[in-house]
């Protein structure tokens, strides 16, 4: 204050109301320079929900040179990606390039920041047009990339090119599209794919050789396909999620291509796609899209569909399948409302190898005398054979095993029956079958075996401790469990205890 008067008093009132105007008119000058010379780096900067100073546009879009995404057993997942938005941390991040203002729009949690579209690359501003969008999610059983704008396919190096991407930093991805993320036994066969956009993706040019005007989903045919169990839980149900919302018009880009997979389920592909399959590991040509999906989406448990958060549901892909197989029967029989006309099916699934039940007739002919009708057969890989079969039973029983997995043909209301081994089987017995039963509006029955009805008491002493203990065998590792309780074990029902248990179908199919 002292300050300011002693330099008041230096000056006439003239002086000083020169001095102001003076001043006023410097201010304007210097702010004019400022924004001409900085306006094409400030772009435009909308207000939001939230205040922000300029500097910090940048920081919230960070991400480094390379996203990878390791997988762990057990659930863990390691990324070198870090993305900064709003101050937080987020496993996905969507980019959006709007038409009309040629602004990038990133949207996470909510909130939206805009900043330039024009970048240099190799020494050339780049301003896009077109709409684009890079959305990687990685979830706690698969992962994957929806990418839009000018995608480019390259079968020869596994790698996919977002060319339309503005990207302030490169960003690059490594991901294997098969729906089993965490099982590094089942990844080991699956081809890795390099997602490349931004500066990352100008580094390497590729040629466009072939333009298609249909979106693409690139994913692998190799983990654990060929057990009945993991072909449904693991392709073709995240097949299903991923592809129906185009109705046909999507083209599939199959990796680590299993010319038999393909024959088995090639109903259910011609189904989803109307278009040739492309065998991309053997594509010399680089292959162009406007939008490209590389892995699938399912959710974490098995055979599973979230109505809560999917347009689908899992009566929507049985749906699904009885149109592809064209299966006639939609309900179960109803013993209430048929008044004995007509007796109820029960499907006996056959094994020749392990797991099978070693007096088949006697169970066959005590479900007889109950009053079913018959049916044992042995399940193969002619998926059409089998789901008529199926479909055309009321309940179906088997002991635990990947043949199950055909309960998905059986109509509503159905009755499932899973015969459990010894060998602590019972969490995955209900995680595999038990709990995915429900979702498809079957009724379950599990029959849990007593020590006497394993053949395994046939190969060992009464207190052994795989007789016993099958918790310590477990503790040993999979590989041993698996080749005492799943390889070594057959099953001889108790057929009058087991006789309660088709009493309890009986009784479920009168409601």
């Amino acid at each position: 204050m002292t300050y300011d008067t002693i330099f008041a008093r230096s000056f006439s009132r003239y002086d000083q109301k020169k001095l102001g105007y003076g001043a006023f008119l410097g201010s304007l000058l210097i702010a004019l320079s400022f924004s001409i010379v900085f306006k094409p780096y400030l772009g435009s900067l909308p207000v939001l929900n939230m205040r922000m100073p300029v500097d910090v546009g940048l920081k919230m879009l960070r991400i480094t040179n390379s996203y990878s995404f390791q997988k762990l057993r057990g659930g863990g997942i390691r990324s070198s990606m870090a993305t900064i938005v709003n101050e937080t941390r987020s496993s996905e991040i969507e980019m959006v390039e709007s038409e009309t203002t040629g602004t990038k729009e990133t949207i996470s949690n909510g909130n939206a920041i805009r900043s330039s579209t024009t970048t240099v690359i190799n020494n050339k501003n780049i301003t896009q047009q077109k709409e684009m969008k890079t959305l990687c999610h990685v979830k706690e059983r698969t992962e994957f990339c929806e990418m839009y704008g000018d995608i480019r396919v390259d079968g020869k190096t596994s790698t996919v090119f977002m060319s339309a991407d503005t990207m302030l930093e490169s960003g690059s991805w490594v991901i294997r599209p098969y729906s089993r993320r965490g099982d590094e036994q089942a990844f080991k066969r699956v081809t890795k794919w390099f997602i490349k956009s931004g500066v990352d993706a100008y580094e390497t040019p590729t040629q466009c050789d072939q333009r298609h005007n249909v979106p693409a989903i690139i994913f692998s045919t190799a983990g654990y396909a060929g057990n009945n169990f993991h072909d449904y839980t693991d392709i073709v149900l995240p097949l299903y999620l991923t592809s129906r919302q185009f109705d046909g018009e999507v083209k599939f880009l199959i990796t680590d291509k299993k010319p038999w997979w393909i024959k088995k389920f090639r109903k259910i592909l011609q189904k989803l796609s109307r278009y040739e399959l492309v065998d991309i590991d053997k594509e010399v040509n680089v292959h162009c899209f406007t939008s490209v999906t590389v892995g699938l989406k399912r959710y974490p448990q098995e055979l599973k569909i979230d109505s809560s958060k999917s347009p689908y549901s899992m009566k929507d892909f049985r749906k699904f399948l009885r149109s592809t197989y064209s299966l006639k029967k939609e309900n179960a029989i109803n013993m209430r409302d048929n008044g004995g006309k007509k007796r109820p099916r029960l499907f006996i699934l056959s094994r020749k190898s392990t797991r099978a039940f070693t007096n088949t007739n006697a169970i066959a002919g005590m479900a007889t005398r109950l009053g079913f009708e018959v049916v044992v057969t042995e399940v193969d890989s002619h998926v059409a054979r089998v789901a008529e079969m199926v479909n055309s039973c009321d309940v179906m029983m088997g002991v635990h095993g990947a043949g199950l997995t055909n309960m998905i043909f059986l109509p509503e209301n159905a009755i499932l029956i899973q015969v459990i081994p010894i060998g602590g089987f019972e969490w995955l017995a209900k995680t595999d079958f038990g709990e995915p039963s429900k979702d498809m509006n079957l009724r379950y029955i599990g029959y849990q075996i007593k020590t006497e009805e394993s053949t395994l008491i046939q190969q060992y002493p009464p207190d052994h401790e795989v007789l016993n203990d099958p918790y310590a065998i477990q503790k040993r590792g999979w590989h041993e469990f698996k080749s005492i309780y799943l390889q070594k074990q057959n099953v001889n029902l108790d057929v009058d205890r087991f006789r309660i248990t088709l009493l309890r179908a009986l009784e479920l199919l009168h409601r």
